[in-house]
């Protein structure tokens, strides 16, 4: 069912009809609506810069001006207290009601145990000879950061927590401070943990690593900028897409231009989407489709995730040996907006999310969040590892240079976790059951370049 598959996902929450889950002294706190129409000034600019700006503008982006909409618990959740699913989703309701917030994230809901799976996950894998270095991207409010050294400090050998150091790379200066607040409840933590509050896209800000490490990402690609391309039948050209103000300055508008943008480009390439033009067959086969395109026109729309392009180039530049390990949507249900890998634009009013039929309409209050293609996700790390080249055959390649996996989040905390510390009385669990529109990404680099 589409409301459970809603339900599943920890942003949705909202969309519970009865009881609310959020109350409206938050949203009375805010400020005035910073109207779409302000991002964009007298030129046109790419969907992905839009995106950016509604979401991480310094004054007026999302998560700038609701960097308190992310949660934080006072205190774990006994969920072996709890009779069942019921007893579960009143326990929510409660918290919510407590503390005001849009979200809890699942680290939060379900810690210390998310974490602790995740550092199990590292620990099982990574090379332990050399001090062992965290980064995250995106740490929301330290908990996921805490979480793992904990679990380090107390099932690590020790030489592995005392040498370890963990980075965390927030481009929100409330969030990091937070997360500084939140790790220094355990003393030692202290001298191994840091905030860098930057753009984890801007390469300078990395320098260059050259021992291995992990990154981890948590919710972080679906809110990363993607750009979005159209064609108006089968036969025509794919054009980029550009956010335009219209004549009158008070609404805004599409403009289509042929594909020039470089990112657009490698994932097109990446995708592939170009296929159908190249094969085209014969001169009659084509002047067929010409006349049943006129005929019977499909436009087509499709986003890109040039955001997650971007930041995996800079990532492997960056850190040519590192080890990776996401987490995020696999798929968006009751989404309104057109196009393949369309997201979500949810604002949240009167204690219920709100979703919009255009991405036009986020205007500072509108979270915009995509499902994440895991297999694209796959090949556009591969290709910016260096072993996918997507002009050449796949007979031309060299050894694997990364291993990957994919695992739904019930079957990464069955391996990694421990399921037990989250079921209630009678075996429902919300972890295993709840999130299945939810999955982890591990991938790896081996030696495997013959």
């Amino acid at each position: 069912m589409a409301f459970s598959l809603r339900l599943v996902s920890p942003k949705s929450l909202s969309c519970i009809p009865t009881p609310k889950v959020f109350s409206l002294g938050f949203f009375t706190q805010l400020a005035p609506a910073f109207y779409s129409t302000h991002i964009v000034g007298d030129s046109p600019i790419l969907v992905r810069d839009f995106i950016h700006s509604a979401l991480y503008d310094p004054d007026h982006g999302y998560f700038s001006k609701q960097s308190s909409s992310v949660g934080v618990l006072d205190q774990t959740i006994k969920f072996h207290n709890l009779q069942g699913r019921k007893a579960y989703m009143k326990h929510l309701d409660n918290i919510y009601k407590q503390h005001d917030v849009s979200w809890f994230t699942p680290v939060e809901l379900f810690k210390p145990w998310y974490a602790h799976g995740i550092a199990e996950a590292i620990l099982r894998t990574a090379n332990l000879s050399v001090p062992l270095k965290i980064y995250e991207i995106g740490g929301g409010s330290g908990t996921c950061a805490k979480g793992i050294m904990d679990y380090m400090m107390l099932n690590a050998p020790t030489r592995v927590y005392n040498s370890m150091t963990y980075t965390s790379v927030e481009i929100s200066p409330a969030l990091a401070k937070k997360q500084l607040e939140t790790v220094a409840e355990v003393g030692s933590h202290l001298s191994k943990f840091n905030v860098e509050c930057r753009d984890a896209t801007d390469r300078s800000g990395w320098g260059t690593e050259e021992l291995p490490c992990w990154v981890i990402m948590l919710e972080v690609l679906d809110n990363l900028p993607h750009d979005l391309i159209y064609t108006e039948n089968q036969v025509s050209p794919w054009k980029e897409v550009w956010v335009q103000k219209q004549h009158d300055r008070s609404e805004l508008s599409e403009l289509f231009k042929p594909v020039q943008d470089p990112l657009i480009t490698k994932c097109m390439d990446l995708l592939d989407l170009d296929k159908d033009q190249k094969t085209q067959g014969s001169s009659t086969i084509l002047a067929a489709k010409n006349v049943w395109a006129k005929l019977l026109p499909k436009p087509k729309r499709c986003w890109l995730p040039t955001g997650c392009l971007e930041l995996l180039e800079v990532l492997h530049g960056a850190l040519p040996k590192m080890s990776l390990i996401a987490s995020d949507f696999s798929y968006l249900p009751d989404v309104r907006i057109l196009g393949d890998r369309a997201p979500l634009v949810s604002t949240k009013k009167d204690g219920c999310s709100k979703d919009h039929n255009s991405y036009l309409d986020a205007k500072g209050d509108a979270d915009i969040f995509f499902p994440t293609d895991f297999g694209l996700l796959e090949r556009m790390e591969h290709y910016c590892s260096g072993w996918v080249n997507p002009d050449l055959d796949k007979s031309t390649k060299k050894g694997k240079k990364r291993r990957t996996i994919m695992l739904d989040t019930s079957s990464f905390m069955e391996e990694f976790g421990m399921p037990t510390k989250t079921r209630t009385k009678d075996g429902y669990n919300p972890l295993l059951d709840d999130f299945k529109n939810t999955k982890f990404y591990l991938s790896v680099p081996t030696h495997n370049t013959k």
